[in-house]
């Protein structure tokens, strides 16, 4: 049975095949420097840079630090993004991965504006899929009376669950914690939680 071609799939391929032309490329320095998002461009101009700054937001998730980094990234996109793609629709679903792969820059830079490393991987836009996830299919346990309040609550562990993977992938890799972007996890996140509903209401707006 041949696979079916989603908008999932295509945003997995795409991240994939550019990460495979990097690496055969042996471009990897020169991809996360010229594709990663660096908050200090924001303020400071960049003489020979590739893309606008303003481009880089949705470059960098086409960069990976290296196979692992890729894989984790995948198997996030591919569980989550498929779930929410259902409920969706595939222009929703691409819409809310670019919205979030820019909420994670925003985040990235209001933690660090003078940063001059690159974020480089897909993690950031694909935590709005995994934040429209958790509000629309995990199960929040009885913790409190209120429902709201549990789902809110069930709502801040998965991001705190998902900010740790992220910390252990990068400690697995050998890099360092501080190397992990919190804040464009955070940002994505976020813009998952508070588009869902607007992009539902979106979609069934004649139902």
């Amino acid at each position: 049975m041949r696979p079916r071609l989603t908008a999932t799939n295509g945003l997995a391929a795409l991240t994939a095949a550019a990460f495979l032309i990097i690496l055969l490329a042996r471009a990897e320095v020169a991809a996360s420097l010229q594709l990663g998002f660096i908050p200090l461009r924001v303020a400071l101009e960049a003489p020979g840079a590739w893309l606008p700054v303003w481009l880089t937001p949705l470059s960098a998730t086409l960069v990976h630090a290296g196979f692992l980094h890729l894989v984790m990234n995948l198997l996030l996109l591919v569980w989550c993004g498929r779930e929410v793609e259902r409920i969706l629709g595939p222009g929703p679903t691409v819409l809310l991965y670019v919205v979030g792969a820019y909420a994670a820059a925003a985040g990235h830079y209001a933690l660090g504006p003078t940063t001059s490393y690159p974020m480089v991987g897909a993690s950031g836009a694909i935590s709005a899929l995994v934040g429209a996830f958790a509000m629309s299919f995990s199960r929040p346990r009885p913790i409190v009376r209120n429902f709201r309040l549990n789902r809110w609550i069930n709502t801040l562990w998965i991001l705190v669950a998902w900010v740790v993977i992220q910390w252990m992938t990068a400690y697995l890799m050998g890099l360092q914690g501080v190397m992990v972007a919190t804040g464009a996890h955070v940002g994505g996140f976020l813009a998952g939680v508070i588009l869902l509903k607007p992009l539902l209401l979106w979609r069934y707006r004649r139902a």
